[in-house]
């Protein structure tokens, strides 16, 4: 995939640390993408097995409001960290791709940073993956649900919910922002029958409370829309870019989840009525 921007995007990981792409991008904060012709990628993989069901193309849009502690990718944070691109280039390259993805009952997952900052865009690319035959998949935290109308989840097949903790105070602590607008997009998910994977991140000292973990399980149970919650073990795999882009990483000392903790809030959400995994 080649940028029709500033420099060139190649196929790559999200792992890998990319900064300074774009260097006159307009600010992260009140960005308002009404448009969609032009857009921020990190990067894109063309066989993710992890964001979706079967074999996926993802792609890490850059921009996000968020800051959570634990983020592996702060550098999707900022739109001028990512690569200028064209929404036709990005549809050019997914066609490539296409014919293998339906093949094996895959398609396009859209993650970021936070695809719904820059929705315009994002449905764009959506809309181009369906007329693909292609399964799509939102990767978001729901802080700005608001911005998915009605006609941009009809491109969408698939929610990957980051439903980051359920105490207030300890969503704001993590990652600085309130739970509120996540949970109401959750609701109007559940209202409109959309499935749903719900993702909840385990770190231990920080979002392991019993009553925080109960929290988030009693809160999903019900949703018949929701069909599996994947609890996902905090790591260290991101801490070399906070260093790198000299951001205060205070999770640095924080040890990884142990496996005896992930089975125990596994369980946790299975005794909630949850579909865990």
């Amino acid at each position: 995939m080649t940028s029709t921007g500033d420099g060139d995007l190649s196929e790559g990981s999200r792992h890998e640390l990319r900064r300074g792409g774009s260097p006159d991008a307009p600010a992260t904060e009140g960005y308002d993408d009404r448009v969609g012709e032009w857009g921020y990628i990190h990067s894109y993989e063309s066989a993710s097995r992890v964001d979706g069901p079967s074999i996926r193309a993802t792609i890490f849009l850059s921009g996000c409001l968020l800051r959570c502690q634990y983020c592996h990718n702060p550098d999707t944070w900022q739109l001028r960290d990512g690569h200028k691109i064209s929404a036709a280039a990005v549809i050019q390259r997914l066609g490539d791709f296409a014919p293998a993805l339906r093949m094996m009952g895959g398609g396009l997952t859209l993650s970021g940073g936070e695809p719904l900052l820059q929705a315009a865009f994002a449905y764009r690319i959506f809309a181009a993956a369906k007329s693909m035959g292609l399964h799509t998949a939102l990767d978001t935290s729901g802080l700005l649900g608001s911005n998915a109308d009605d006609e941009f989840l009809k491109q969408v097949d698939l929610v990957l919910l980051d439903i980051k903790s359920w105490d207030p105070d300890t969503y704001r602590t993590v990652t600085s922002r309130n739970v509120a607008p996540t949970l109401r997009f959750a609701e109007r998910l559940a209202a409109s029958g959309k499935p749903v994977w719900v993702r909840f991140v385990l770190v231990p000292g920080l979002t392991d409370a019993p009553a925080n973990i109960d929290g988030v399980a009693r809160f999903v149970a019900p949703m018949k829309n929701v069909e599996w919650v994947e609890v996902l073990p905090f790591h260290q795999l991101g801490a070399f870019k906070w260093k790198e882009l000299g951001y205060e990483y205070r999770l640095a000392d924080n040890p990884a989840c142990p496996p005896d903790l992930l089975a125990s809030t596994i369980a946790r959400f299975r005794d909630n009525g949850c579909n865990a995994r």
